[in-house]
């Protein structure tokens, strides 16, 4: 009796499963490289984002970033220096360089493992760690986007200098951009969206429905970046791949429930401790963490809405200005043709910025500092360069400027413009239209 019953314990211990060579081949490739991205680009400070800065971008810092010039430079032969900080593109020549690098990094770390390592039948253990990591990872993602939409951030409401611009002038970029931020309640619509799927990443009952959520929500987002030429097309494809990554062991019974007509039985996510406290805590702890990114991500999104939304502070002189009149050391529209001479309109729009629109539509953009009717006005690219003006309201909608620029004398009569006249400020929503309004 004393002998059979280890055997009777060693026939109900369960046996590992054993994956085929393909399967543990794309884990390793999968891990190896998954985790090389999530730690060199913007994913790690998302995850963890300890500073307002969040933390810097590992494959921009040593050695990883001299590592990619030699690659830029030697495999592909570029000699221009590499823009790689300090862009707001995350599709630079450094960015696909880097991708390269890791792929690379990631076939030879995958063919060396898969020797020395040939042997093992499968990685559960560490696959359910692994896929730990990559819910986070893209949980933290898609909460990021989704805050700063469901705060309309991302894609604010069109500035005053945009609402002047020839639609013709925009770009793809430019125009998404205006169109999604023309109409806030679609960007909090999409941020709910991207939202619902980061949160429901966050748990692994949930996980499933998370990256089918996040899968729709990132093929439209990479749709978007490719046919409105975003420079988001390789990071946003990265998301879509991993949301892939964590629906893969659901891929069979897709396969059955939608194609074959075969009864699905449940999914199996495997716990990440063998007693039920520990995995309790783990719970908790996942839970936390969650809350963590939400607080966080809202709390910096208001912020950037009271800071540079549409919650933040606007000029004293705020509105577009025509210029009725202008003259230029006493004579009106002077024959000069300088620069100031073919101003048509003065936009005040941010509190330290303004603009001037030229007749041909394009703008000259200076520095402003306002102090009661005294306005200053500078040049980024000149800081010995220096104007300013002494403006009164002579009427709630008309103005007067006269000040010295570039040893001219210059006075302007300006008309403050109605925003209500632009149909994309005053037209809203309408449940009720007997003809289309599409103007």
């Amino acid at each position: 009796m004393g002998a059979q019953a280890p055997i009777a314990q060693l026939q109900q211990t369960p046996r590992m499963p054993c994956w085929n060579l393909i399967t543990r081949i794309a884990f390793r490739f999968c891990f190896t490289y998954f985790g090389l991205f999530c730690l060199a680009t913007q994913i790690l400070g998302g995850l963890f984002p300890i500073t307002k800065d969040g933390i810097t971008d590992l494959d921009t810092r040593w050695p990883m970033r001299q590592v990619i010039f030699w690659t830029a430079a030697r495999i592909f032969h570029i000699t221009q220096p590499l823009v790689y900080k300090d862009s707001g593109s995350g599709d630079k020549t450094f960015d696909w360089v880097s991708s390269f690098f890791m792929m690379v990094v990631a076939a030879l770390a995958t063919a060396i493992w898969s020797v020395l390592d040939r042997r093992r039948g499968s990685y559960v253990t560490l696959y359910k760690w692994f896929r730990l990591f990559i819910r986070f990872a893209l949980a933290s993602e898609m909460i990021l986007y989704g805050m700063d939409k469901v705060i309309p951030l991302q894609m604010p409401f069109p500035s005053l200098t945009r609402l002047l611009e020839p639609f013709g002038s925009f770009s793809m970029m430019g125009v998404l951009w205006s169109s999604i931020g023309s109409s806030p309640a679609y960007e909090v619509f999409t941020g709910c969206a991207e939202m619902l799927g980061g949160l429901l990443l966050i748990f692994s009952r949930t996980t499933m429905l998370g990256a089918l959520v996040s899968l729709a929500d990132l093929t439209q987002v990479v749709m978007l970046n490719m046919t409105y030429d975003v420079p988001v097309k390789l990071f946003s494809f990265h998301l879509l791949l991993m949301a892939m990554f964590l629906l893969a062991p659901e891929f069979s019974r897709f396969a059955d429930f939608f194609f074959w007509n075969r009864p699905v039985g449940p999914s199996h996510e495997t716990q990440l401790f063998g007693t039920s406290r520990a995995n309790r805590i783990a719970l908790a702890v996942q839970f936390i963490l969650g809350i963590w990114l939400v607080g966080i991500n809202a709390y910096s999104s208001w912020d950037g809405w009271h800071t540079y939304g549409g919650g933040r502070p606007k000029s004293p002189l705020y509105g577009i200005w025509n210029v009725d009149k202008l003259s230029i050391d006493g004579q009106f529209r002077s024959p000069l043709l300088n620069d100031y001479d073919r101003w048509r309109r003065a936009i005040f729009d941010l509190p330290s910025r303004m603009a001037f629109q030229r007749m041909d539509d394009s703008y000259a953009r200076f520095g402003a500092e306002i102090e009661g009717n005294t306005l200053a006005l500078s040049k980024e690219d000149d800081k010995n360069w220096k104007a300013s003006f002494y403006c009164q309201r002579v009427a709630p909608d008309q103005m007067t400027m006269d000040g010295n620029m570039d040893g001219h004398q210059i006075h302007m009569q300006l008309q403050h413009v109605d925003l209500n006249k632009f149909l994309l400020v005053s037209r809203g929503f309408h449940w009720i239209q007997e003809y289309p309004f599409n103007r």
